[in-house]
């Protein structure tokens, strides 16, 4: 059963322009991974520091080999997280 997420970012200010730049590489390494079916980065127009995350995944597996990966841990863990303010997942499914 495939997976969809929703995240919402919170980056502290003085970080956001630094995050900003580490997307582009989040999101092509991301959109490689085989179970990856959709990944899209938007930016807030009332709050720049405020992202959201739109992906999907074939199923459970996917979703976790993506937390896994290299990519992720090297960017989100070790670059990202440290400067979020808030950090909120949502697991969803499509009703219509």
């Amino acid at each position: 059963m495939e997976k969809e997420v929703i995240v919402k970012w919170k980056i502290k200010e003085s970080e956001t322009t630094k995050i900003l730049t580490l997307l582009p590489e989040l999101a092509e390494q991301t959109k490689k991974e085989a179970g990856n079916i959709y990944y899209s980065i938007y930016q807030s127009e009332d709050n720049p520091n405020e992202l959201i995350l739109h992906e999907r995944y074939v199923d459970q597996q996917a979703q976790e080999a993506h937390r896994n990966s290299k990519h992720y841990q090297s960017i989100v863990v070790d670059q990202i997280a440290p400067y979020l303010e808030e950090r909120t997942v949502y697991v969803v499914k499509k009703l219509i």
